[in-house]
């Protein structure tokens, strides 16, 4: 199989600029990512996010290895949509797709992973038993955050 696909979708009660604001932000990453991750950016971040931007950071998916990921903002439409793509990284292919969209109440918040581990039926193996649930805990964790900072809004609340 080789290239696998995640979707999170989650709806919060602000608006599409509140939301927007903090996203478009890099250096909000890190508040979204889990600190079992020992995420670090390695260099200084603007405050707003732009086509071209690259961002170098070093995570620990497995617990103590380190891991240097590096990724650019590929694409970015102010209040719709950015994508960020691995340059260097843990994967063979990273491509991540952040769509932002005004719902009644709020703003609903849709997420687009396309990845490939890499390492062919063995990689497709690893993800089964280890990348995919990691994946999962992560954004996990990322709806527990931006719950208690922005509050809940039902998925199916029209």
């Amino acid at each position: 199989m080789g290239l696998h696909r995640f979707t999170d979708v989650r709806r919060f009660p602000i608006a599409v600029d509140e939301a927007w604001a903090f996203f478009s932000d890099p250096r909000n990453l890190a508040v979204i990512t889990p600190p079992g991750m020992g995420f670090e950016v390695l260099g200084d971040l603007p405050e707003r996010m732009h086509p071209g931007l690259i961002v170098a950071y070093r995570v620990r998916p497995l617990r103590r290895l380190p891991v240097t990921w590096v990724t650019e903002i590929t694409h970015c439409v102010d209040g719709v949509m950015f994508v960020d793509e691995q340059r260097f990284g843990p994967y063979r292919f990273w491509h991540h797709q952040h769509h932002f969209k005004a719902v009644p109440g709020g703003v609903e918040m849709r997420d687009i992973v396309h990845y490939d581990v890499g390492f062919g039926p063995v990689g497709d193996l690893v993800n089964a038993v280890l990348v995919r649930s990691r994946i999962r805990a992560i954004f996990e964790f990322r709806r527990r955050v931006l719950e208690q900072r922005f509050g809940t809004l039902p998925l199916h609340a029209y």
